[in-house]
């Protein structure tokens, strides 16, 4: 079994990206600059854009935090959203989610400019993908494909069972699998927890790739021996036996996985990681596309 080391990677991403930013600073331009809004006080909402900011400030991008109160109404969020499309100086922007309830995440998503959507959620974006055009990749589904391709690890003919069908993750995962790439040109089955014989289905699987949000619910008995296991979900549990008070759970039974693995990622260190590099990845390509460089 090898671990599949998100952490590694996204290091290796960042001083990439740290390297041209560099250069582009050098000769006069500024930097790129990624924009979040932060709807509420969730605390995990919080944690993962304090990580943005972090991660901007380490490739030398200019980052912003727009803070909005949890009672803030639908309209002044898209109003926001509006402005930050037509701000020239910000390159790409997220909507930090979830979202409180009175909002809808569909028309937040569908007022966001395509060339500024740098989560790739937008409906352009989307169409774009589905067709092989240039577009922003969802973060975590770039960020799986990346960590294939730099663990060189080959897809082509075998199965890839994707266990979970969201159009954040799943779907797009889905897609970008079966296309004519490297990584890619597997034979894809998009599973979910209404799948008949699941554990026989998972079981087939070469490659398994779970995001289905559910603790441990993907167990020894439905990997099959070499398998690779690529785990997204990530759920805070209560364990008083850490300082925290908690631990990081994913939707694999890891402890009990792992062994019957060619490869794996862990909760920690994983998908995580590489889903935060791939949000500076497009947000780099956003300055390119805006003109920005």
């Amino acid at each position: 079994m090898q671990l599949l080391d998100g952490k590694a990677c996204s290091e290796e991403i960042r001083k990439e990206i740290k390297k041209e930013v560099e250069n582009i600073v050098s000769n006069g331009r500024r930097p790129p600059h990624l924009a979040a809004v932060l709807v509420g006080n969730d605390g995990a909402s919080q944690n993962y854009v304090a990580f943005k900011v972090r991660d901007c400030d380490e490739v030398g991008f200019d980052s912003t935090t727009i803070r909005m109160d949890s009672s803030s109404t639908e309209q002044k969020l898209l109003d926001k959203i509006i402005e930050l499309n037509q701000d020239s100086s910000i390159d790409g922007f997220i909507v930090q989610l979830p979202l409180p309830a009175h909002i809808d995440e569909n028309k937040v998503i569908l007022t966001i400019s395509p060339k500024k959507d740098v989560d790739g959620f937008c409906p352009e974006n989307v169409g774009n993908l589905n067709l092989g055009l240039p577009t922003y990749i969802s973060a975590t589904p770039n960020g799986i494909m990346e960590l294939l391709r730099r663990y060189e690890i080959k897809t082509e003919s075998k199965h890839c069972v994707v266990l979970g069908r969201s159009n954040i993750v799943g779907t797009p995962m889905a897609i970008l699998m079966s296309r004519n790439t490297e990584p890619g040109n597997a034979t894809v089955t998009l599973a979910h927890s209404r799948t008949k014989n699941l554990k026989q289905l998972c079981l087939t699987a070469d490659i398994l790739i779970v995001a289905i949000g559910k603790t441990e619910f993907v167990t020894a008995d439905m990997v099959k021996e070499g398998a690779i296991v690529i785990d997204v979900g990530q759920t805070r549990v209560p364990d008083n036996t850490k300082k925290s008070g908690f631990r990081n759970v994913g939707d694999v039974d890891f402890q009990n996985v792992k062994n019957k693995c060619s490869y794996i990622t862990y909760v920690t260190g994983g998908v995580g990681p590489m889903t935060r590099a791939s949000l500076l990845q497009n947000t780099l390509k956003a300055y390119k596309r805006n003109k920005g460089a």
